[in-house]
């Protein structure tokens, strides 16, 4: 989630038929959820917009590389339970609770994750229009509200508005 910023549901439905280690890119086509008296299910994305295909860093490439021990049945989850089977999102809700130990570290959730993977893009100066392609929204204005942060000032705008009203260009 940290490596791609995507959404907890969305990264316990990749199935290794949708990485491709070679090309470092990894498909979200869809999401788990759990249905009163049904179960789980793998479904779409929340909408067009998170089906995309995402380039993954070089230490997750490696980290995946390691977890698939050179063999990976392509039909099976990346992220699989006990059985090899779709994990449950609320129980690795759980298990991250629990992995990450004491109240001191409760602000840690899976959401913290997709939030810094934002945070981290944003601050290397990617645009709202990429940083929403990334984490799968369909318009910047929502990443912009929830994920983005307004910045300090820069000298970019007095730059910029400088030079287009100075008393030359309006001499």
């Amino acid at each position: 989630m940290l490596a791609i910023g995507v959404r907890i549901g969305e990264a316990l439905a990749v199935l290794w038929s949708e990485v491709d280690l070679n090309a470092g890119t990894v498909e979200i086509t869809s999401m788990i959820i759990r249905v009163k008296e049904v179960g789980l299910l793998r479904k779409d994305t929340k909408s067009s917009a998170g089906q995309r295909t995402l380039r993954l860093p070089s230490w997750a490439v490696a980290m995946l590389e390691r977890s698939s021990g050179g063999y990976v049945r392509m039909d099976r989850p990346v992220f699989p339970d006990s059985l090899d089977g779709f994990r449950d999102p609320s129980n690795t809700q759980r298990a991250l609770r629990e992995a990450r130990g004491s109240d001191g570290f409760a602000w840690v959730t899976s959401h913290v994750l997709r939030k810094t993977a934002a945070t981290i893009l944003d601050e290397a100066g990617l645009s709202a229009r990429e940083v929403a392609d990334q984490l799968g929204h369909a318009r910047p204005s929502m990443t912009q509200d929830v994920y983005m942060v307004c910045t300090a000032v820069t000298p970019r705008a007095a730059r910029a508005l400088g030079g287009a009203l100075s008393s030359k260009a309006m001499g």
